[in-house]
């Protein structure tokens, strides 16, 4: 009999897109998982309890603190506005509500109630542009057997240790978070502001079918895959079919559409060189979405998907670790997005074999993620962080040190300038689909109120953001979620 052990007692990390490990083939082609989108909200409902899961995850999933009664004034600190190199002193914040009410020198109303920083840097929460909060802390072979309650459970778990990172927004690019999002918003359980896109859209054999040889041939009138029923994937073929998925997530609440547009790393039936879909297919998912006045972003790693992409009318590739000189130019002219994640050959990389396909696969994107840095910076592409966190929940709770491996890169104050108001400029392209009202990434007169206070200067020291300990204060939508001075 197959042994999984391996699989439940040692979650596999991650490196970029892990889709189909090896050691869960036989459980994914033997295991039909009947769970749909009715019982993951069923799972949605049991979250929202507060059933606990230890000392900390119970307290994660306790209700948000209130809203201040008064005024909140933030003095004795230095600022980090999320555009400016350089720290503002001699200034003073308050807030009301759930916005900035200024940014000065002068006095505050007698009721205020005043935080003393301390002499820390105050700045935007951070973003993480390129999420997936239903996986990122599960090993792949328990999303594909585990009841659906577990699944919402350890979802709420993760958005609400991932908001006590200090990333007070997450910009999700795949997976069945529309319940979290609305269990966030609601105020049943603590997490960020999320930007859905829903199921990820993919062709038959590409980045996001999950099926088996045993699930072939799909014939009319068939089942759907339990990944497309719960919301995870959606396998669409043709122009018709694209614009039907397309807009099932528009449908759900999406505020981008995600399109897999090229091969992965780990992927069974998408070699990494591959491209997905034609041109006719992209477009349509493109002009689907435009006519709800958002966008499209795709995962792609070549230079051939990229330009693919691009010429479809997309507005933001994911990843493009392999991209070329010519394909990162072709990026700046026509103002595309670069969603970019640090993959090195570190701690955080998935240990596949010596000489494995996979290995292979992952060891051409880390050669390329330097030159992908690079050539955005050389050409002035519009850069976005994200984490691309998957299946590992040691890796989750490393996002900071995600962040802080910009360093390699780009100096201190760029590298918070893009996790903070870079990444909300891309959040913009949802235009009116974007689920909050007001500015994220800044702070000045009427941004929104997601704060932290950092113990210490991050553009001196970027590893500061690596250790959550240094995060004296985290505040979302005027609301204080953690206050340690």
């Amino acid at each position: 009999m197959f042994d999984c052990s391996a699989a439940t007692t040692a979650p596999p990390d991650h490196i970029g897109c892990l889709c189909h490990r090896p050691e869960i083939r036989y459980i994914a082609e033997r295991v039909k998982l009947g769970f749909s989108r009715r019982t993951f909200m069923t799972g949605v409902a049991a979250m929202v309890t507060g059933v606990g899961l230890g000392t900390t995850a119970s307290a994660q999933l306790q209700s948000p603190p209130p809203a201040p009664a008064r005024p909140i004034l933030f003095t004795n600190i230095r600022l980090f506005d999320g555009t400016s190199p350089t720290l503002r002193e001699g200034v003073k914040v308050l807030v009301e509500g759930n916005r900035i009410k200024s940014v000065e020198d002068g006095g505050a109303p007698a009721e205020a109630l005043t935080i003393d920083g301390a002499g820390g840097v105050l700045m935007p929460g951070l973003i993480d542009a390129h999420t997936h909060l239903a996986f990122s802390t599960i090993p792949l072979a328990v999303a594909l057997t585990a009841d659906p309650s577990y699944l919402a459970l350890r979802s709420a778990r993760a958005a609400g240790d991932f908001l006590m990172q200090g990333f007070t927004t997450a910009r999700d690019v795949g997976g069945p978070v529309f319940a979290l999002k609305r269990a966030i918003d609601d105020g049943a359980i603590v997490g960020p502001r999320i930007w859905p896109a829903g199921a990820m859209i993919s062709q038959t054999s590409g980045h996001g079918d999950f099926r088996t040889v045993h699930d072939l041939p799909r014939e009319d009138g068939d089942r759907l895959h339990f990944s497309e029923r719960s919301g995870a994937a959606a396998i669409a073929d043709g122009v018709d079919e694209v614009l039907r998925r397309t807009r099932e997530q528009l449908f759900q609440g999406a505020s981008q559409i995600k399109v897999m547009a090229g091969g992965g790393v780990t992927s069974d039936h998408d070699p990494l060189d591959s491209t997905q879909y034609t041109e006719a297919e992209l477009r349509a998912a493109v002009e689907a979405a435009a006519g709800w006045n958002t966008y499209v972003t795709v995962h792609a790693y070549t230079p051939k998907a990229i330009r693919l992409a691009i010429a479809a009318g997309v507005k933001c590739i994911e990843h493009g670790h392999l991209a070329d000189e010519d394909s990162a130019r072709l990026m700046a002219e026509k103002s595309i997005w670069w969603s970019l994640q640090p993959f090195l050959d570190d701690e955080d990389a998935a240990p596949f074999p010596e000489g494995s396909p996979q290995r292979f696969s992952q060891m051409q994107v880390i050669s390329g993620t330097d030159t992908a840095f690079e050539l955005a910076k050389k050409h002035g592409v519009k850069t976005a962080f994200g984490t691309d966190t998957l299946f590992s929940e040691r890796i989750a709770a490393r996002q900071g040190a995600q962040l802080a491996k910009l360093i390699r890169w780009h100096a201190p104050a760029e590298v918070l300038k893009m996790a903070t108001a870079d990444n909300a400029e891309l959040l913009a392209l949802s235009g009116p689909r974007s689920p909050y009202t007001g500015k994220l990434g800044v702070i000045e007169a009427d941004a929104l109120a997601d704060l932290l206070l950092v113990g210490g200067d991050p553009l001196a020291d970027i590893s500061l953001i690596a250790d959550r300990n240094n995060l004296k204060v985290i505040m979302k939508d005027g609301r204080i979620y953690k206050n340690t001075l």
